[in-house]
Parts: structure tokens; C-alpha cells; sequence
């Protein structure tokens, strides 16, 4: 079983401008774990910007942060924001002007770290503004961007990640703002954990269970990448630890999302989408079991609702797989069977096998997850 989650303070996510219809997000408390991302065009190019936000949003990405560097970028903030379908959060680094244009383009959050703003006056000024507008603020502290001073006592080390992070924390909570979460990424898995757990038991010390936003940075290609977050990530979770988080890949964005989800479903902490099992096939197999899943997934990929789907590459494993399943799959030679919830429902030629397979997990739509309904292929072969 899954540690009992930390009680983090909740921070509300909802794009400020009146001409947005996006729904709010929690963070923390008993809300749902996050799923996050960013995307990686040229913020000045608000079309294309939000081409790459809707796109995320269709794959399940529930928040998208967004850069702004300079004044063009701050200009196409506006545009994102009334438009975007989910919670934009604005990336500020070192200039408070782009923090105030953010916040005033309204931004469900700011990715800031205060202790940046060199000039005390000028970090009250973009706080207060925070304040006046419910704008919460993420203050994230990579490996590679230490206070110099810890960097030189603590080295390269969690500790000097956490109390970097706090001395920004203490910006904020001296100027009355404590709707904040905190980010902690190292680029390998085991500094990762060691600084979320270390945080975890500084903020408990403190009593300002503040949420925080989970991810390994710069973790890498795909498969790698992937990797990493599912060990780092998954350890957390699975550890009560985390209210958001982000899988950081060198990749488009998009790619990032179904990790993400993958992670949490994996965990039993999220459902959206089908959870496949799959045989790792062997000598009994008399069907491709890895084509059939790939078919399978080909299926999954047209429909949101969280069916349990097993894929077996034969008759032994099959029943009692199924059994855990909604609709179970055991393929043989030239055809195969398709159970409920571990009870046949019938032997269906290679031929026909998918097309049966689709009314089945249709079937269980309409009767388990009817908010699912508007999903389902009215058109489907009949088996």
C-alpha cells in the first residue's frame, strides 16, 4: 500500500483573464495528484504557442507553463491566456517586469524565485501584485542554480537545494504570501528523492506543509528519460510525497504527458485511459502477443475512460488474467477468446477477434463509465 499522502497546503490554479472558460486546477491538499508540462515554442508566437497547449491538453496535460524572457514574450501572454483550455503558468527568471506583465496577462501561476529580483523594492512590488491577484508562486530550485554561498559550503547537494528553496520560501512568507509550491530537480534519480524527502521533514519541522511539484530535470531522451522520472517520481508517490509533477524529457512536450499519466496509474493514484496488461509472451504463445497489444493500444488510444484491458498470448494465463481485468484477450492459433472479468464470452477466428474485443470494452463503457459514452464507435463492426 501506498504511504498516506503528506497534507500539503491546497493552492488554486484559474487563468485570471474574464475572457477564459478553462477550468481550475488544485494543487496539494486531497486533490489529485498533477499532471504538468511546458512548451517549448517561442512564446511571442501565441498561435503557435497555443497549437503546442491545446495539443497537451488533448493528450491530458492538466497545467502548461509557458516562458517569458522578454517583452515580446509578455506580449503574447494576453492571447495564451484568454485561449489556453488549461491553468497557464509563466516562467520568470531575474526580471520583475516580466513577473508584473505576467501576473497582469493573468496567469494562473508564476514559476519564480524571488531571492532572483536583486532589488527588495522591485520583488515587493511583483508579491504584492501576486497578493492582490490570488496568483500563487512555484519556487523551483535545480541543482544548477544554487545560491552561490551554499553552493560553496554544501556543494552540489540536497541539502544545499533545500536551503536554497527556503531562503526563497522566506522572501515570500516575510511579504505575506504563502500560497506557494516548491520544486526540487536534480538531473539523476537519487538526489531527487534524498531533496523532496529532506524538504518533506524541513517543512513538517517548520509546520508550512507547502505542495510540491515533483520532477527529475534534464532527464533525457525518451527512453532514458522515462526511466529516471518513474524511478525518482515513483519512489516519491509512492512514498505519500508530491502534489504535481512533471516528466522532463528532451522530446516534444506531448511525449512528456502519457509518462506522466503512466506513472500515476501504475501507482493506483490516477485512472484516465486503459491500463493494459500484457503477457511478456513465451513458448506457449501461439499468436504474436506483442502485435496483439500493439493492437490493442491502437484501440486504447481512441477512447479516455479507464478500461482494464488483458492481453494474453494464450489460454493458460488467460481466464485468471482476465479475472483482474474488464475485458480480458487470450489469443490462439487462428483465434482467440475474449472474456469478462474472467468469464469466456466467446471464440472469435483471428479475423474477427478486435472487432469483438472493441464492442466488448464498448459494453463495458456503457455500463461502467457512462461519462464516457459520448466515446463510443457507434460504428464498430459487429463481431
Amino acid at each position: 500500500m501506498i504511504r498516506l499522502r503528506r497534507k500539503s497546503k491546497p493552492v488554486f490554479l484559474k487563468n485570471k483573464s474574464g475572457e477564459s472558460d478553462a477550468k481550475g486546477v488544485w494543487i496539494g491538499g486531497d486533490h489529485p495528484v498533477a499532471v504538468q508540462s511546458m512548451t517549448t515554442t517561442d512564446t511571442a508566437d501565441y498561435d503557435k504557442t497555443l497549437e503546442q497547449v491545446y495539443g497537451l491538453a488533448m493528450a491530458g496535460c492538466e497545467i502548461v507553463r509557458v516562458t517569458c524572457q522578454d517583452f515580446k514574450d509578455a506580449a503574447g501572454l494576453p492571447h495564451i491566456v484568454k485561449r489556453s483550455p488549461v491553468p497557464i503558468v509563466a516562467d520568470i527568471h531575474f526580471d520583475h517586469r516580466m513577473a508584473l506583465a505576467a501576473i497582469e496577462a493573468g496567469v494562473a501561476k508564476l514559476r519564480l524565485n524571488p531571492g532572483n529580483i536583486t532589488d527588495p523594492k522591485k520583488t515587493r512590488e511583483v508579491v504584492e501584485l501576486a497578493k492582490q491577484r490570488g496568483t500563487p508562486i512555484r519556487i523551483g530550485v535545480n541543482m544548477g542554480s544554487l545560491a552561490h554561498d551554499l553552493e560553496e559550503r554544501l556543494g552540489h547537494t540536497p541539502e544545499a537545494m533545500v536551503e536554497s528553496a527556503l531562503r526563497h520560501v522566506e522572501i515570500l512568507e516575510d511579504l505575506g504570501h504563502t500560497d506557494i509550491v516548491i520544486s526540487l530537480k536534480a538531473h539523476d534519480a537519487p538526489t531527487t528523492v534524498y531533496a523532496y524527502r529532506l524538504m518533506d521533514k524541513r517543512l513538517a519541522e517548520r509546520n508550512t506543509p507547502y505542495g510540491l511539484h515533483l520532477g527529475v530535470t534534464e532527464a533525457g531522451l525518451p527512453r532514458e528519460g522515462t526511466i529516471k522520472s518513474s524511478i525518482g517520481l515513483g519512489i516519491l508517490l509512492w512514498e505519500g510525497i508530491g502534489d504535481t509533477l512533471r516528466v522532463s524529457l528532451a522530446a516534444d512536450p506531448v511525449e512528456e504527458v502519457p509518462v506522466a499519466w503512466g506513472i500515476l496509474k501504475a501507482l493506483g493514484l490516477r485512472e484516465k485511459g486503459f491500463d493494459i496488461t500484457a503477457c511478456p509472451s513465451c513458448g506457449r504463445a501461439e499468436i504474436q502477443v506483442v502485435d496483439l497489444a500493439r493492437s490493442v493500444e491502437a484501440i486504447a488510444k481512441e477512447y479516455s475512460a479507464p478500461v482494464k484491458v488483458a492481453v494474453m498470448g494464450c489460454v493458460v494465463n488467460g481466464p485468471g488474467e482476465s479475472k483482474m481485468a474488464d475485458v480480458g484477450i487470450a489469443g490462439g492459433k487462428g483465434k482467440g477468446a475474449i472474456y469478462r472479468k474472467g468469464l469466456l464470452v466467446g471464440t472469435y477466428p483471428e479475423d474477427r477477434l478486435l472487432g469483438a474485443l472493441r464492442l466488448e470494452i464498448e459494453k463495458v463503457i456503457s455500463e461502467q463509465y457512462p461519462e464516457y459514452l459520448h466515446e463510443i464507435n457507434r460504428e464498430a463492426t459487429p463481431a
